[in-house]
């Protein structure tokens, strides 16, 4: 066991960042370069030029974004066009945010930018650095959910780096077939089915305190039916006019973290993400709440496993509106006094094209649906992938993460949630203390709350 667990870890260490909780001194040419070097021929069949022979564009990152599958589309890119494609790593974190912010000043930017999605983007006034993309007929193909993630005052600038995920509940099927289990639509149904998981001698709910930041998904995943009850919570959430604690929806998110209680694992506050993995995959427990990037952790381990395992959303109220909470990609940013730019978009264009995605999820499946519309998940892609998260894609059931539509999110949100789901706190003293902490952040952006 030891020994699998650690080959996956160099596996899908690169693959996991952090979402819930620089760059070097010189640029680092990827391997499908060395190979293209070591290919004399940059001219088609026919013996003409390609489109875009001997230019070379700039692709700036951070360590914590996989390269896998950017490598396959630029080795696809420089096979194509005959480009080449350098790319310059930055750390992450708050020294990584300071290296992009220290370089768009200066006018030192790659062609491309790696950087997230949402509320940060607009922190870096996108429209004095990036070009925008409103003309190209490409963003036609762009779920519309995702791209409100990337436009700015009726601009839209990203292109999307990889699929999405969800804060949702992943199940084992084999106890829900062994029970005669329907998947949840209603809050009601999912703690029925926990009763009826309880009764029958099976751990309903996997709990892994142990690390913290899984404590909260939860409560962050329950956005979408929080914003089902209060459509314009976020705004005015960030402007100060509304709480969690005097909003129904949002009392009822931390209660959640209560109801559930009940139905964990014994050593739920000491178990850790790895071990949910485990216990999911070997079917040791029915439920568990996550980050849907658990499933590439889950594949390296436990391949066969897949088939097992199913997604929903953390349901809500309505049956008729059941829903999944998305953490959109990281996305790419154009340089827009880039000297490359007709040789840039034709790789961004190529990169969100069924070539390009096939190419990328050939070599990293996956953690959820892409966001380009009509774009057909491989064959081989997760089950709960392709069957399960899918659906809510094309039901257009979906809403983003809290934290895509305002940048005001408390520091101590694992915390707070862990007391909640230890029983040491009520739902509304959950919630009143998660205001208070987001009031902090608040104050230091210069918001008046």
């Amino acid at each position: 066991m030891k020994l699998k667990r650690i080959m996956a870890m160099f596996l899908v260490g690169a693959m996991t960042v952090g979402t819930l909780a620089g760059c070097s001194s010189g640029s680092s040419t990827t391997g499908s370069q060395t190979a293209a070097a070591g290919n004399s021929e940059t001219t088609g069949t026919s013996g003409e030029a390609k489109e875009f022979e001997g230019v070379t564009i700039t692709f700036f990152k951070d360590t914590d974004f996989a390269d896998e599958g950017i490598n396959a589309v630029i080795a696809l890119a420089e096979e194509k066009y005959g480009m080449n494609v350098e790319i310059e790593q930055r750390v992450g974190g708050a020294d990584g945010d300071n290296i992009v912010k220290t370089r768009l000043a200066s006018g030192d930017m790659a062609d491309i930018m790696l950087y997230n999605s949402g509320s940060l983007l607009n922190a870096l006034n996108p429209a004095e650095y990036f070009y925008g993309l409103n003309n190209e007929d490409f963003i036609q193909t762009y779920d519309e959910t995702y791209q409100e993630t990337v436009t700015v005052d009726g601009v839209t600038y990203g292109i999307p780096a990889a699929s999405t995920q969800a804060g949702a509940f992943l199940y084992y099927k084999p106890d829900y077939e062994a029970l005669g289990l329907e998947v949840p639509k209603t809050w009601a149904e999912f703690l029925s089915n926990c009763e009826q998981l309880k009764a029958a001698g099976r751990t309903a709910v996997i709990g892994t305190f142990g690390d913290s930041w899984t404590s909260q998904v939860i409560f962050l995943g329950d956005h979408y039916n929080i914003l089902a009850a209060e459509p314009d919570f976020a705004r005015e959430f960030e402007a100060g006019t509304t709480k969690y604690a005097n909003t129904d929806a949002g009392v009822k998110s931390f209660q959640k973290l209560l109801d559930v209680r009940p139905y964990y694992n014994e050593d739920y506050l000491a178990a850790t993400y790895d071990d949910g993995c485990d216990m999911i995959a070997n079917g040791e427990g029915t439920h568990w709440a996550i980050l849907t990037q658990a499933l590439s952790n889950i594949y390296a381990l436990y391949p066969e496993a897949m088939e097992n395992i199913g997604v929903f959303g953390v349901p809500g109220e309505d049956a008729d509106d059941a829903g999944l909470t998305v953490w959109m990609p990281s996305s790419y940013y154009i340089n827009k006094n880039s000297e490359n730019l007709d040789a840039v978009l034709a790789f961004m264009k190529l990169y969100i094209s069924e070539e390009g995605l096939d190419a990328y999820a050939q070599v990293l499946k996956p953690d959820g649906p892409y966001c380009i519309q009509g774009y057909n998940l491989p064959a081989d892609a997760y089950p709960a992938v392709k069957d399960d998260m899918q659906r809510f894609f094309d039901d257009e059931k979906t809403s983003v993460a809290i934290e895509f539509q305002t940048s005001v999110k408390g520091s101590n949100c694992p915390a707070i949630c862990q007391e909640a789901g230890s029983g040491q706190t009520t739902a509304g003293q959950a919630a009143s203390a998660y205001d208070e902490d987001c009031k902090k952040q608040a104050v230091q952006l210069g918001l008046d709350w």
